[in-house]
């Protein structure tokens, strides 16, 4: 998710190891799901990964190697070739190393000493206990902070490891316990009378929570965010634009756009009335396309998204 940089191990958060162990890739294989064959080329054609090797020239995973692995198969769902996901890698830790200079006193190890609570409010479906850990991670942190750094990348590790029986019931929980949360902040913020942004997902682009994280990160003090259902036609945006006079519309997608979309959007775009945005993991995926069009990228970084937003309005952003 553009909105999901800072990732976490799901395994230090139900007992695992302690993060020195290193496993061999027949372990890593059945963790991970990938053989060692496509383990061994990740490394030698990509340099995705790199174990550290014994004397006799066996490979050791660690286990941030073993999330590596993820992380790989995370962008391949969503349809970005393997040979390209190295940059997104490297794009995304060094995100999340900027926020963890800049964010006052955050750590990684704070957030995961938040992650680890809520994966046990989680696991024992107490909804008090996590309603009561949402509410202290929204006051200590700022929402960019708490959702892109500690809720969302929790949610997408218990999403990527449900293969052991309760862990997909773990997950749909908290789907349904954030979707909510996100729903209420919304619904609070279009309230006010606030300049509007309209917000719509391409299909297929997203989960619905992403889409609802990114609405809510894109608004803020100066700016309301409606989001339009999942499922919304992008040939329709324009009839729904006109009805409801956003000051902006912009579309999300976190999976790799397919060929056409940059001409769909460039002729969706000559149809509006208000400015147009793209947003999410595909926004730089098919920025090089929309170089020189009226259509403004606002990338995946949800520190920035709002910030990016408002300047776009003002004028003072470049498409």
């Amino acid at each position: 998710m553009a909105v999901i940089t800072a990732p976490i191990v799901l395994s230090s958060l139900i007992g695992a190891p302690d993060s020195d162990v290193l496993f061999p890739i027949r372990e890593v294989a059945r963790l991970t799901g990938v053989n060692p064959v496509t383990l061994r080329a990740w490394e030698r054609r990509y340099g995705l990964i790199q174990p550290v090797r014994t004397e006799s020239g066996h490979r050791l995973y660690s286990r941030k190697d073993v999330e590596t692995v993820h992380q790989i198969l995370g962008w391949i769902e969503r349809g970005v070739a393997v040979s390209k996901v190295g940059r997104i890698l490297a794009r995304d830790d060094a995100q999340a190393a900027s926020v963890r200079n800049v964010s006052e006193g955050a750590t990684q190890h704070d957030w995961t000493d938040w992650q680890r609570q809520l994966h046990q409010a989680i696991s024992a479906f107490d909804d008090r206990q996590l309603d009561s850990l949402y509410g202290q991670i929204l006051a200590s942190y700022p929402a960019s902070v708490a959702l892109q750094d500690i809720l969302m990348p929790l949610w997408l590790q218990l999403w990527r490891h449900q293969g052991r029986f309760g862990q997909a019931s773990e997950w749909l929980y908290f789907d349904c316990f954030m979707r909510s949360r996100m729903l209420q902040r919304l619904q609070m913020a279009y309230a006010l009378q606030k300049p509007r942004i309209l917000l719509s997902a391409i299909a297929g682009g997203c989960r619905e929570l992403e889409l609802l994280v990114a609405g809510v990160l894109m608004g803020g003090d100066e700016l309301s965010v409606r989001v339009l259902s999942m499922g919304q036609p992008l040939d329709e945006l324009t009839l729904v634009c006109e009805k409801i006079r956003p000051q902006a519309l912009v579309v999300f997608s976190n999976h790799s756009p397919g060929a056409n979309l940059p001409s769909r959007l460039v002729r969706l775009e000559l149809t509006l009335d208000c400015p147009m945005l793209l947003a999410g993991d595909a926004s730089d995926m098919v920025e090089p396309q929309l170089a020189g069009t009226a259509i403004g990228s606002l990338g995946n970084d949800g520190h920035l998204m709002s910030r990016r937003l408002q300047q776009f309005i003002q004028g003072s952003l470049d498409t």
